[in-house]
């Protein structure tokens, strides 16, 4: 991989900005794919290079590639982690996530810029609440079921990318990924912070969690010839419960106590319908909403990750405990906590 060109789209976000530094890591030339109006915390590394694309607009798309084409040559492999996780509309995740996507590799293939490799950063949500009597994990071989608008969007671009003759995809279904920089854990560590676990119903719940710099390595393995055209479930390996996530949070807080609170899930989804509703009046997005309802009620997350491990060599560095410790350490360190 050193020496080659690497872009990340949606890299000024939690998982693609870590994505950019797994490129500088490997030796690669690194570029970032951004709006204009993106943030650029994240990406200081005076290394990184950077790419505006307009992924709503195909047109635009073409002319903003063909600029770069002709000034840089394109890219070796690209690694697709720009979407939308939360929108006002539904219809906005259809755009955000499948057209945007569409619209990208019809503009790469127009101008003969398909590269080695193109990984999409999918999502274990495309599944949906299956095998929830046997908790069984989610394999390749299972159908499909979102329950989510997000779910949905990702798998029609999956559904696309693997129609498409020859096209050199690679398509990951990462489950619950956390880590530095991310935002919706951080919600989590913030109510222990306050000696406060909430949970989503009483019945069992198995959980699984991918720390970011796992995933990190995951993709990059997808570089290797036995990934092309595949698809990959991406975790840790190990199952948990879940309040496992919320112990682990309390141990690294220091917490001596925590009151665990174990919603109905026809209060949450009553909860759920009145904050989305609220913030669509307010003219903005919530956390908790209908489809972080179907998120939070789905009793089984497990997946096989055993062809990645058999087939790329994928080994976890990080299980929850020490992916925990690192997560809060950030947090105290930029102040979050």
């Amino acid at each position: 991989m050193e020496g080659k060109k690497v872009l990340v789209t949606g890299a000024s976000g939690f998982i693609g900005s870590f994505l950019v530094e797994g490129g500088l890591e490997r030796g690669m030339q690194a570029w970032a794919g951004i709006r204009r109006t993106s943030s650029r915390k994240y990406l200081q590394d005076k290394r990184i290079r950077f790419a505006e694309l307009n992924f709503g607009d195909k047109q635009k798309l073409k002319e903003q590639l063909a600029i770069h084409k002709k000034e840089h040559e394109g890219w070796d492999y690209i690694i697709h982690c720009a979407g939308v996780t939360k929108c006002l509309h539904k219809e906005d995740f259809d755009k955000g996530n499948y057209q945007a996507t569409v619209n990208f590799v019809e503009a790469l293939k127009e101008l003969d810029m398909v590269p080695e490799r193109f990984m999409y950063i999918s999502s274990l949500s495309i599944f949906g609440p299956i095998h929830e009597q046997d908790y069984a994990p989610i394999c390749e071989q299972d159908e499909a079921q979102p329950n989510t608008a997000y779910g949905v969007s990702k798998l029609k671009s999956e559904k696309y990318l693997q129609s498409l003759t020859d096209f050199p995809y690679v398509i990951y279904r990462p489950t619950g990924v956390y880590g530095p920089r991310e935002r919706d854990y951080f919600l989590m560590a913030q109510s222990v912070k306050q000696h406060v676990d909430f949970a989503a119903g009483w019945k069992r719940q198995d959980i699984t969690f991918i720390y970011v710099k796992d995933l990190v390595q995951a993709v990059y393995l997808g570089t290797k010839p036995e990934a092309l055209r595949r698809v990959y479930f991406v975790s840790d390996g190990e199952v948990y419960e879940s309040s496992t996530f919320a112990d682990l949070i309390q141990k690294e807080l220091g917490n001596s106590w925590l009151v665990r609170i174990k919603c109905p899930l026809a209060l949450l989804k009553l909860i759920s319908v009145v904050a989305e509703w609220g913030a669509k009046c307010a003219g903005k997005t919530s956390t908790l909403n209908r489809d972080k309802y179907n998120i939070m009620k789905q009793r089984n997350w497990q997946c096989d990750i055993s062809p990645l491990i058999n087939e790329l060599g994928y080994h976890p560095e990080y299980l929850l405990g020490r992916g925990v410790k690192e997560t809060i350490a950030w947090y105290k360190k930029e102040g979050w906590l």
